[in-house]
């Protein structure tokens, strides 16, 4: 899966919004939105108040997840553990990239908590591939990784794969040369 269809269900998630706009509900395929009233918080998914926001028909309110305190506090967690901790979204990173470009004017503190969130992404990647060589370099048949997240899973999918490749590659043509010494001997 690429990072745009993984970007695409992080858009699904829900977020609050204050319309300036009446209107009732709007029937949708994935269910139903609203009714909007001007003034009162609605939950809606990330597409459609991303869409109402660069219409100027809404103000989108923070994700409670996003203030900084809290990043900090997740980023510092994450640096002392040694494995991954749960973060507050599957898709952190989608929804904070997404709202942070779109509703940059409605969220307080929004530079330190684009920092803040990259911080959290650098430091669970690094652990990745901390993971990911560690794995590799035992020779595992199987691993497990809690708390992933989707994008940071899909950044090792295309890698993983052909490094086991070249892991059974290796080691079928080393049980090839102790077979056949062995054989030889005989």
């Amino acid at each position: 899966m690429d990072p745009s269809k993984i970007e695409f269900l992080g858009e699904k998630q829900l977020v609050n919004i204050v319309p300036n706009f009446n209107l009732d509900i709007i029937y949708l395929i994935s269910g139903s939105v609203g009714p909007f009233r001007a003034g009162l918080p609605v939950k809606v998914p990330i597409w459609l108040a991303v869409s109402l926001k660069q219409k100027q028909k809404c103000r989108i309110i923070n994700q409670e997840w996003m203030n900084i305190e809290s990043l900090n506090d997740r980023k510092e967690m994450e640096k002392m553990s040694k494995l991954f901790t749960e973060m507050p979204s599957n898709h952190y990173i989608d929804e904070s990239q997404i709202l942070l470009n779109v509703a940059n004017d409605d969220i307080p503190d929004a530079d330190r908590i684009r920092t803040s969130v990259k911080d959290i992404w650098d430091i669970r990647m690094s652990k990745l591939r901390t993971s990911v060589d560690a794995f590799v370099k035992s020779e595992g048949v199987h691993a497990r990784l809690d708390h992933l997240t989707a994008m940071e899973i899909n950044s090792i999918r295309p890698l993983l794969p052909h490094a086991l490749d070249q892991m059974l590659r290796i080691q079928s043509a080393n049980m090839g040369e102790i077979n056949s010494q062995y054989s030889g001997k005989k």
